[in-house]
This record gives C-alpha cells, structure tokens and sequence, in this order.
C-alpha cells in the first residue's frame, strides 16, 4: 500500500481539475492504495518570502498560512504526487506553482533541517493531470517540460500525464478522449507502471516488455 497526494491547482471544487482529481483518487484506491485529495487555495494565501530577510530565529518560514502542515504532514511523506491543474496562459495555475516556489523555504541551506526536507523530496513519483480549454497540443507543452525537469532535479519519476478538453465546469466528462478513464487508469496504475529514463550508457534489454513463454 502506498500514500498518493493529489493537488488540485484550480479553486473550483467541482470543475474540471476536480473532476480529475477525483477519477485518480478512484482508481489508486481501487488498487489498494491511500489517495488524498487536497485543494491548495485551502492552504496557501501567500507567495514565497525573502527568506533570508524574514526567517524567524527558529528558522521558519514567517507565513502563517496553512502551506507547512501541508508539505510537512502530507507531501512530504506520500510516496507520489499527482498535481491536477488548469492551464492558464499556457502555464499551471498560480495555486499550483507557487507551491512549488516555496518548497525553497524548507530545502534551502538555511532552513536547519534542510537534509532531512531533501531526502523526503526525493525519489517520489510524479504525475500531471491538465484541464484545457484548447485541444491544439502546444497548449500543454511548457507545463509538461516543467514538472519534467522538476521530476529529474529531484530524483523523482515522472510516471504519467492526462489532458482533458473542457471550459465550463465539469464539462471535461464530455471529452470524447475520456480522460476521465484515463486519470482512472493513471490512479490504478500509478505505482505499478513501467518507468524508464535512458542515458547513452545505461545498461539495458533490446527489449521494453518481457516476452511471455
């Protein structure tokens, strides 16, 4: 059994990142597994402080909003995360990146149990579940790279992404691409999908999948 985080970037508690958040949950769940949906204008209000300007003499962060219970108590500990986000202007909702700006405050140097923030951060698995409004594919293109390259800074495996087509609210259950069923699928299979990141040198099979017989 393993703890999947699923972070809902949009303010909206039944729109369409919602939506998906809930059809992963159901299919991590229905393999056993514990899925917590947390929506993160529950838990942030303020962007990232000049830490060095404002760090308390204990070495905290000076916001008193509800972000460190939820990077202590339930990031940190989960073994992956699944960020769920509207796409806006072609990037992830101010909720969701500025979740990422303030992880610095607890793995910076100054914080004084750094080490220990880094071990946890790393090694997690990550997937993105996208709601859009447009269906041309460049519109999701920068976020992928993103999370891509957070995932690789941080050790982590990058295991899957779900695009989901639709503007009024809810409406991405109409997407005839069912993403629905594919946040499912992602869920399910979350921690027991193939993953791989070759480099020029790693040593490997001439073959993706085992051969049966």
């Amino acid at each position: 059994m393993k703890k999947l985080l699923i972070l809902v970037g949009s303010p909206r508690r039944e729109g369409n990142s919602a939506a998906l958040a809930r059809a992963v949950q159901w299919g991590a769940e229905s393999a056993g597994h514990v899925a917590t949906i947390r929506f993160l204008d529950d838990h942030i209000s303020a962007f990232l402080h000049d830490c060095r300007l404002h760090r308390q003499p204990n070495g905290e962060c000076p916001a008193t909003d509800g972000y460190r219970a939820l990077f202590f108590d339930d990031f940190l500990p989960a073994d992956g995360v699944v960020f769920c986000s509207p796409v806006y202007w072609y990037a992830l909702s101010a909720q969701t990146k500025v979740f990422f700006d303030r992880m610095f405050c607890y793995y910076a140097a100054s914080y004084p149990d750094s080490a220990n923030v880094i071990r946890q951060m790393t090694g997690k698995r990550i997937g993105l579940a996208l709601a859009s409004e447009e269906t041309y594919p460049g519109a999701t293109l920068g976020i992928i790279h993103q999370i891509q390259e957070y995932a690789r800074y941080t050790h982590s495996e990058f295991v899957g992404v779900v695009r989901g087509i639709g503007n009024s609210r809810n409406e991405v259950v109409r997407d005839p691409d069912d993403p629905i069923a594919q946040a499912e699928t992602l869920g399910r299979t979350f921690f027991s999908r193939s993953y791989t990141d070759y480099r020029l040198d790693t040593p490997r099979s001439g073959r993706v999948w085992p051969v049966d017989g």
